[in-house]
């Protein structure tokens, strides 16, 4: 088999994959899943490991953009070694949110064992099941099967399907709708945008930084994770403003820069794109809606063009860096099947 087919195939596939997960929430009873934990009197808090950290960042802010409450995300490492900053106040009442594709991964497990142990209920979603969906009646259980080690299509599915959650709370109809119009937008996208992609990739980088502000930061961190993990090159990622203050100090001509801009942000973060092609980087902008500058200026520019929330939007954005970490490792002649020092799944030894 040629090295990466498994790992493209799955990030191609996405849109008959969202297809299936949408058509199976639309027939889950989320209402029982979140029974007596009221987002205005349990502070949800999001946990995960990896990507399904950046994913729970990603839910975060979308359940606090979609119910105007306050939610958290934390690394479950975080939770296991200083729960005292995770859960301040004893009797603070949360509703934790476990994500796991594997439902095996050790330390999103032990998180499982503690809340357990204090009587606090968790809602767990995954992919493949396993302990997790043992571990706890409210489970969304994702029909969604990866053979690769990177996660891609269940990034963007769990993540879809947690929006999906936030929206129904939040009595938020019309969002729904707009993720159930995501699959053919991508459909019609990947044929414009991949092989552009995948020449673009062949270029070679010394430093590689994706910047984002607000919902879009943690799909900045994932899309730099996914061009480390698929091509073993080192990647940042940054708030774009931040980026101004010392981390500039690495753009040369052989540092590519790219810029996952928003709309409300846009002409701050599109000025910071601007600035890094003026001080020689490549630059790549992933937008809704590009600016004649940055159309002009950029190495590549990927315009989504989507008729949707901004918010609604996220799992879009994310596509187009696991298309370049794959061609990357592709064109080093790594598989992006088994990158090198990982496994599907990560499980710590007692």
């Amino acid at each position: 088999m040629k090295r990466g087919v498994k790992t493209l195939h799955e990030i191609l596939n996405q849109p008959d994959v969202w297809r299936t997960c949408l058509q199976a929430l639309d027939s889950l009873g989320l209402d029982a899943l979140t029974s007596g934990k009221d987002p205005r009197t349990h502070e949800w808090i999001f946990i995960g490991c990896g990507t399904s950290y950046y994913l729970a960042q990603g839910a975060a802010a979308s359940f606090t953009e979609l119910t105007r409450l306050s939610a958290r995300a934390v690394p479950a490492s975080e939770f296991l070694l200083f729960p005292s900053l995770v859960m301040p106040v004893r009797d603070a009442s949360i509703f934790p949110v476990l994500i796991s594709r594997s439902g095996h991964t050790s330390e999103v497990l032990q998180v499982a064992e503690v809340l357990q142990s204090k009587g606090i209920e968790f809602l767990g979603i995954t992919c493949d099941g396993n302990e997790l969906a043992q571990l706890t009646p409210r489970t969304i259980h994702l029909p969604v099967k990866e053979e690769s080690t990177v996660m891609t299509s269940s990034f963007t599915s769990m993540l879809m399907a947690l929006q999906y959650l936030a929206a129904r709370l939040a009595g938020e109809d019309r969002f729904i709708d707009a993720l159930h119009a995501l699959p053919a937008a991508l459909a019609d996208l990947l044929p414009v945008w991949r092989p552009q992609i995948e020449k673009f990739a062949e270029r070679s980088f010394d430093d590689v930084t994706f910047l984002a502000q607000g919902a879009l930061y943690p799909i900045a961190s994932e899309t730099s994770l996914k061009v480390m993990e698929s091509s073993s090159s080192y990647a940042q990622f940054f708030h774009t403003l931040e980026f101004r203050h010392g981390p500039k100090s690495i753009v040369s001509e052989k540092t590519l820069v790219g810029g996952l801009l928003s709309e409300s942000g846009y002409a701050e973060e599109s000025a910071v794109l601007l600035e890094m092609k003026n001080l020689g980087s490549c630059t790549m902008a992933i937008a809704n809606r590009l600016s004649p500058e940055i159309r002009a200026s950029a190495d590549l520019a990927i315009e989504l063009a989507l008729p949707v929330p901004e918010l609604a939007r996220l799992v879009v954005y994310v596509v187009w860096g696991q298309l370049l970490g794959s061609y990357m490792g592709l064109r080093k002649g790594l598989d992006p099947d088994s990158p090198r020092n990982l496994s599907r799944v990560v499980t710590l030894a007692e």
